[in-house]
This record gives structure tokens, sequence and C-alpha cells, in this order.
């Protein structure tokens, strides 16, 4: 199993359009993705952050292979997307899990 923790950080600005994105394209995105097992999107919550909000899509493959490929091709097409709609407004963060021990 190999995770991939996607972090995505909206300005106070854009916050009801970049619901609006995550409803109607990133969830379907996130259906249509080949390679990953099982994904979880969540609102992040957080008292230390006042300056916009985060969203974190945690995507769980088979293997470090399948994670690299979507890292390769997928979250490009990904960022691009997001990019050319929100420009600076929405950072992406990746973090890389790579789980020790685990029980689902």
């Amino acid at each position: 199993m190999s995770l991939l923790s996607i972090t995505f950080h909206c300005t106070k600005n854009n916050i009801e359009e970049w619901e609006n994105y995550i409803d109607e394209t990133l969830v379907q995105m996130a259906e249509n993705l080949m390679d990953v097992n099982k994904y979880i999107l969540s609102e992040v919550h957080t008292d230390y952050i006042d300056e916009g909000k985060n969203y974190n899509l945690l995507l769980i493959f088979d293997n470090e292979d399948l994670r690299e490929d979507f890292i390769k091709s997928e979250m490009l097409n990904i960022a691009e997307r997001v990019e050319k709609k929100f420009g600076t407004e929405v950072m992406i963060f990746n973090t890389f899990l790579n789980p020790k021990k685990s029980r689902f």
C-alpha cells in the first residue's frame, strides 16, 4: 500500500468558487482515477489558518509504482487544471506517506 496526501490551500477570496469546483469537478476526477484503490476527500479544520482554508485528497494506491505513475501523469493534469482556473489562489502540496504499519 502506498499513500499520497494532496492538500489544496484556498485563499479566503475564492472559497465558495473552490468548493463548487470540488463538488463539480474534483470529485469526478477522483472517481475516474484508474490506479487509485480508494480515496478520501476532506475539508481540513485547523485553528492556525485564518487566511484561507485547506482541503485534502488522500489517495490510496496498491504500491509505490502506481503512486509514482500518478505523480508523473495525473497529478500534473490536476495541477494544471487547478492553476488554469484559480492561478495562485489555490496552492497544492503533495505529501508522500509510506506506511510503517496500518490497519484499515
